[in-house]
């Protein structure tokens, strides 16, 4: 066979760290990289795409669960511009650790930002959705990506994260201890109050709201203690197809057709000003 063909493509491999970290989704056994794909001793098998990513998913996900490809490329065609410039500092400057995974990680855009941030780290991106997985296995070169379902006991060993991310994602309190080493810290980003406030008032998006504090802290405190607070965000300026973008990213890419919002939305012409507005909350594992 032709060595030229697109079977012979080489495949983006995950840094050996992060395969180190991974366990089989079926047996929980540890797996190790044999060729294009992830094996474990007790012969489960799981291949590696072209791009780098590996899905440990054993069926496939329901619709409006994962995002789907244009919403992927919406998203990261729009942190691309630095919109969120200011969460993603906020993240970084708060980062410390070795291994860092990342639990609903999308494109990896903060994943990416954390890891400049820790020159020697490595990082592991978790997220349910495959087209996201392909874009964050190429995010950063000391980042690996999975495909995988943050609601089920995560393929991850125990202990072996300094630090977990939680950016606007799905949240697994009993999985962030659990693969956390003593002492790891969790870094939990969701919206702020009046995140996005302007458009709310002139499209019929779905509502966003705040993460609220007190129910954060009471769905996170029976594993971690609050270390630190911080409300990060400002004013933006967004052309008409950043706006189009920062919804087409989110839950309303998948209600388009709810009261014309996708015709109202290619309707846009002008500059919007739009506040944006981040919590992120810090704890550290208790026990």
């Amino acid at each position: 066979m032709s060595e030229r063909g697109p079977a012979a493509r080489p495949v983006h491999a995950p840094p050996e760290g992060v395969v180190a970290a991974l366990r089989c989704s079926v047996c929980s056994a540890a797996l190790t990289r044999t060729g294009r794909a992830l094996r474990c001793d007790n012969g489960h098998t799981f291949d590696l795409a072209r791009q780098g990513y590996v899905n440990l998913l054993h069926a496939a996900v329901d619709h409006g669960t994962a995002d789907t490809a244009a919403m992927v490329t919406a998203r990261e065609e729009f942190l691309s511009g630095d919109h969120y410039a200011p969460l993603a500092d906020a993240l970084a400057t708060r980062a410390r650790g070795a291994f860092v995974v990342d639990a609903g990680a999308g494109t990896g855009h903060y994943l990416a930002r954390v890891l400049d941030a820790l020159p020697h780290a490595l990082g592991l991106a978790l997220d349910v959705s495959a087209p996201a997985a392909r874009r964050a296995a190429r995010a950063h070169p000391r980042l690996g990506a999975a495909v995988w379902n943050l609601w089920q006991p995560w393929p991850v060993g125990s202990g072996v994260a300094d630090l977990v991310l939680n950016v606007f994602a799905p949240r697994n309190p009993a999985e962030f201890h659990r693969v956390l080493a003593p002492g790891g810290r969790l870094l939990v980003a969701g919206p702020g109050p009046g995140h996005l406030r302007e458009l709310a008032t002139s499209l019929p998006l779905l509502d966003i709201g705040d993460d609220k504090s007190e129910r954060l802290d009471d769905a996170l405190g029976e594993h971690f203690d609050l270390v630190e607070r911080a409300e990060v965000g400002g004013p933006v300026t967004l052309r008409p197809e950043d706006l189009r973008r920062v919804v087409r990213m989110g839950p309303n890419a998948h209600h388009l057709h709810r009261d014309a919002l996708g015709e109202r939305l290619a309707a846009l012409s002008e500059p919007t000003d739009v506040t944006t507005a981040f919590t992120v909350s810090v704890y550290e594992r208790r026990g």
